[in-house]
Order: C-alpha cells, then sequence, then structure tokens
C-alpha cells in the first residue's frame, strides 16, 4: 500500500519523538529527489531519508548512509547555508494529510533567530520537499512546478504555499457525526470506496479495515446505510481516530507465502486468516525498511528473471501444442487392431466369396459375434486382406514411432515445469545462475561465447533444523535437488516430493535416529511449500528413503524413480526459519 496518513501520522509522532531539539549535522542529497539528515539529538544520532521520486516516495530513519556526489545539488546547497545547524522545534501534520511540516530554529547572518518549514509531501508522483519561511513564502523546492505543469498550485520560489485542495474531504481527525452522515449519504460508491473518497488520509485498505471491524458489508452503497449502520460505522471510526490521537500505533506486515502483501501502522484484522501471517515491529521506520527492501528484492528477482520465464513459457507453450497433437495421433491408431482383425478373418473366410462382393459378413472368432467387413469389389478376398494388414502395419508403425514422441514430449514438458517451479521459489539473483546454466545446456538458451567465463555459482539449497534439531535441505533447482539426493543424502536418510508436480526434492538426514511423527509433517509442509502445489490448501507429499530411489536413465537433472513410497498429505507453509 501506498503512505496512508495514518502511516504518516505513526511517522509524525516518531519524528517528535526523536527529532524535536535535536541539532542538524548534516545535510546530504544522494539522489536528484532524495535528501538525507543526519540529526544530534542528546547521546542518539539519527538519519533520515526524505524521498520525492515519483515511483517510491518515502521518509523512514535508517542506519545506513548513502555516497553524495562530489558538488551538492543547488538546494542541498541552500538548504545547508540556511537551516546547517538549525534546532528542530517541532515535527507536526496538518490533519491526516500525507504531509510532514518541520519547523527549525537557526541563526541569521545577523545572528538573530529566524525559523524555518520544510514541507514533506508524500504523495505518489506528486512527491515534493519544500522549503518555505516562517511566513509561509516558499524559498525553494526540490521539484519545480510551474502552472504549464499544474493548473492547481505552482511551487517556485516566491510564490506563497499552501496545500492544495482537489477534492472535498473531510478531517476523520474533527469531523463530527452528523458531518459523517451527509458525507456518507452524499454518495452511492460502495461503503469502502466512500470512506476513502470522503476522508483525508484513508487509503482503500483502510475503508476495507473500518468496515470489517465494524461488521458491514463493504460493498453496500453507502447512501443506502440505515441509521444504525451510520452510527456504528462512526463509532467505529472513532475508535481508529482515538489510537490515532494518542499515538498508539502498532506497526505491522502482512505476510503470504514469505511474500509482503500489506503494511499498516493500526492491526489489520481484516486479514487474520491461516493464509496471512502478521509480523509487528518495533517502529514504522524498520517496517518500511523492510518492507521495500524486501519488496525491491522481489520485483529485481521477477525482473531479473523474466526473459527465463518467458523461454520457459514459449517452449512450454509449444509443447503443449505438440504434446495435444501427439495424442490426437495417437488416438486414429486405435483403429490399427481392427484392420488386423479384419486381414485375418478375410484369410480365414475369404474362399466363401466368389469375387465383386462389397462386404463380408462372418463370426469373429476372438469374440464369437457376427462382424461385417467392408470390401473394395475390385480385389480379390487375399488382396482386400493384403489391404487391411498394410492399413495396419502403417498404424502400428506410427503407434510406436507417436508413443515415443509422447514420451519424449513429457519429459520435456516435466523438465520446462520443473524448471519454472525453481524459477517461482528463486529469491536471489544467485539463484538464477544455476538455473540459467540449466536451460542452456538443454538449448533453451544461446551457449556463452568463446572465451565468456562460466558465472560462479553461489546458490546453495534451502536448510532447515526441525524442531527436533534435525537437518533438513531442500534444493532450489534441479541440479541441487540431483545433488541432495545423490550426493548429499545416505542410504537411510529421508526423502519428500510433492506427488506428481514440480516441486524441490527434501532431503532430511536421519544420522541412523528414530525420526519423530512431527518432523515428518515438518518436512513434508516445506515439500507441499516448494512445489507447484504450495497455492492449494492441501498437496499429497511421498516420502522414502534415499536408497529406495533410482536416477531415471537420460532424464533431466532430478528426475527420479521409485517404488513402494508412503504417502501423507500436508499443508503447504513454512513452519521453519530458515538456517
Amino acid at each position: 500500500m501506498a503512505l496512508d496518513g495514518i502511516v504518516m501520522a505513526n511517522l509524525a509522532a516518531e519524528m517528535k519523538n526523536r527529532l524535536e531539539g535535536g541539532k542538524i549535522a548534516k545535510i546530504a542529497q544522494p539522489e536528484k529527489d532524495e535528501l538525507l539528515f543526519t540529526i544530534k539529538n542528546q547521546k542518539n544520532t539519527w538519519r533520515l531519508l526524505i524521498s520525492a521520486s515519483a515511483s517510491l516516495p518515502l521518509v523512514y530513519f535508517t542506519e545506513s548512509n548513502k555516497q553524495s556526489p562530489m558538488t551538492a545539488p543547488n538546494f542541498c546547497m541552500l538548504l545547508r547555508k540556511h537551516i546547517g545547524n538549525g534546532r528542530i522545534l517541532s515535527v507536526s501534520q496538518p490533519g491526516l494529510e500525507r504531509i510532514l511540516c518541520m519547523e527549525i530554529e537557526h541563526l541569521d547572518e545577523l545572528g538573530d533567530k529566524r525559523v524555518k518549514k520544510l514541507m514533506i509531501e508524500i504523495m505518489g508522483k506528486h512527491s515534493n520537499i519544500i522549503f518555505c519561511n516562517e511566513d509561509g513564502m516558499i524559498l525553494d523546492s526540490i521539484k519545480h512546478i510551474s502552472a504549464q505543469v499544474s493548473s492547481v498550485r505552482e511551487v517556485l520560489p516566491g510564490r506563497t504555499y499552501f496545500i492544495p485542495q482537489t477534492t472535498e474531504k473531510k478531517d476523520p481527525l474533527s469531523i463530527t457525526q452528523e458531518e459523517f452522515r451527509e458525507a456518507m449519504s452524499s454518495t452511492p460508491a460502495p461503503i469502502q470506496k466512500a470512506l476513502y473518497l470522503k476522508l483525508t488520509g484513508f487509503s482503500p485498505i483502510m475503508g476495507h479495515e473500518l468496515c470489517h471491524l465494524a461488521s458491514i458489508d463493504e460493498d453496500h452503497s453507502a447512501n443506502e446505510m440505515t441509521e444504525m449502520e451510520m452510527v456504528h460505522l462512526y463509532r467505529t471510526l472513532s475508535h481508529v481516530v482515538a489510537d490515532i490521537r494518542q499515538a498508539n500505533f502498532s506497526p505491522n506486515i502482512i505476510y503470504r507465502n514469505e511474500e509482503p502483501v500489506e503494511f499498516s501502522a493500526l492491526p489489520m484484522s481484516c486479514f487474520q486468516s491461516d493464509e496471512y501471517q502478521a509480523t509487528p515491529f518495533e517502529s514504522i521506520s524498520s517496517l518500511l525498511e523492510t518492507y521495500y527492501a524486501a519488496k525491491n528484492t522481489i520485483t529485481r528477482i521477477r525482473q531479473k528473471s523474466v526473459d527465463l520465464r518467458k523461454i520457459v513459457q514459449t517452449a512450454l507453450e509449444r509443447n503443449y501444442k505438440k504434446f495435444d497433437l501427439q495424442e490426437k495421433q495417437l488416438k486414429d491408431t486405435e483403429k490399427k487392431d481392427k484392420y488386423k482383425v479384419y486381414g485375418e478373418l478375410l484369410n480365414t473366410y475369404g474362399y466363401e466369396l466368389s469375387g465383386g462382393e462389397r462386404k463380408l459378413t462372418c463370426l469373429n472368432y476372438y469374440t464369437n459375434e457376427d462382424i461385417t467387413i467392408p470390401l473394395d469389389d475390385q480385389l480379390s478376398a487375399k488382396e482386400n486382406a493384403k489391404k487391411y494388414f498394410d492399413k495396419y502395419n502403417k498404424l502400428k508403425r506410427t503407434f510406436e514411432a507417436v508413443t515415443e514422441q509422447i514420451r519424449e514430449t513429457k519429459q520435456e514438458i516435466d523438465h520446462l515445469e520443473s524448471v519454472s517451479a525453481a524459477l517461482d521459489i528463486a529469491l536471489k539473483e544467485e539463484d538464477l545462475v544455476q538455473i540459467k546454466e540449466e536451460l542452456m545446456e538443454y538449448g533453451y538458451v544461446k551457449h556463452r561465447r568463446a572465451g565468456d567465463k562460466k558465472p560462479k555459482v553461489t546458490s546453495k539449497p534451502f536448510h532447515y533444523i526441525s524442531s527436533d534439531g534435525f537437518h533438513i535441505y531442500v534444493g532450489k533447482n534441479n541440479y541441487q535437488n540431483e545433488e541432495l539426493t545423490f550426493k548429499v543424502a545416505t542410504g537411510n536418510d529421508w526423502w519428500f516430493h510433492a506427488k506428481g508436480i514440480p516441486g524441490s526434492h527434501v532431503i532430511v538426514k536421519s544420522e541412523g535416529k528414530e525420526m519423530p511423527d512431527r518432523l515428518y509433517e515438518e518436512a513434508g509442509a516445506l515439500a507441499a511449500y516448494y512445489s507447484k502445489g504450495r497455492d492449494g490448501d492441501k498437496v499429497e507429499v511421498d516420502y522414502i528413503q534415499k536408497k529406495q530411489i533410482k536416477k531415471v536413465t537420460g532424464a533431466a537433472p532430478g528426475f527420479v524413480i521409485y517404488h513402494s513410497n508412503y504417502s501423507m498429505v500436508a499443508e503447504p507453509k513454512l513452519i521453519l526459519e530458515e538456517v
């Protein structure tokens, strides 16, 4: 989600607590739309990152530093001139706007105390950092907005700063019950949508949360709410507002399958299910840094793997079409046995024909039923029999060839689907190296040019330790699956794999000990999670001792056969932490 007014209120409270009374020690501008303040307050030193990036506007405290350009940009130089060594008097938020105001006291050229304001606007692509004097006149901004760019407000030196009112929204911190009723009754939009359309600082997810807390159908039209529903919704809003006023925040990230899907400054009851996991954070800054770092990692990996995914998907679609055509060809060969019977019966009963007949009705001694055989009246019984045997032999050859082709196509599909599954669980760039090497080995990706070095493989299998102290290893790709099963695992170790679908090999090192039931459940859950069935509720998992596993001759890495295995049903989820 974007930074809404409630998250900004949490940030304002955090900045107020850490920065008020502090002294600005350093101002840097590492990017054209980004500032990094170093502020000393009593014994603490804080780094505050402010980004007005159109793609990812952010404000948070960070422990990491960023390299600044050799020559500071003009905006940075202006800030250093006016508020370098300045003291932060206050941090505030107007209403629930996505705006923070830092009031900074400093000494001018004559040694007199002056106050400047730094307005931090986090509004998506309209985000900006605006530097004003104490009377609200703009001295400069990190982005200049002229009348040609925006008809709503100019952001240029010498202009008066004001907060643009583009829509008629009410301040949730001061709205009365009557104003709330009037605002909600004036729109036919669904209640969830009406909440964020009519209340400043509310995001769609907060509209969803309010409806959930009030047990109201969010898709119901706002202007059709009953009086009781209106009162109950307002009271629910009042409880949320009370938490905001008292700075009673609970920053948390909502995860689904290890991927962050949402974050909030308040508890999110609408995500309370087994599908989601909420992780609390001590500060909103650590939440934002963690959330966007994880999002950036996932986005970067998906971008890096997009070419590989396209290659795999194209090859899969081609093989799916080929497989369908081959199955149709195979179905056409089902007539071959009928033609063989026709030929044999004509050799047996053909003496009854005198010539010129178009059919022969006789007893089929295979079924003990009468059968009618179509004939070419221009051919003798022997010639008709030969014609049917020729058809049989042709279809038999086709059957044998197509059966082999189907087997090879199915192997290729299974291989490509296993590569696709490996791409789904890749978390780091180095995880993609082995996948690309495998695609290169099997001709899906062009080989390296002469002289190009083979990349160093640094990706390792996932490693978990069970609740009872057993080591569990999970392959990230076919090469790792092969190595785990045939090099890492010994005869009495246990092997787990999702039944009948692409997935990782899971190896449990038994070390000659008897394994408790809980360990089977934990390993089975990992095998289910690291498979194509991870989005389902349940996955069937096969497990067997490694000594019963055999490699498929000539097959791609990671493909095995086994018999007399055990099976279990597991829920695909991570119940262990990676080592």
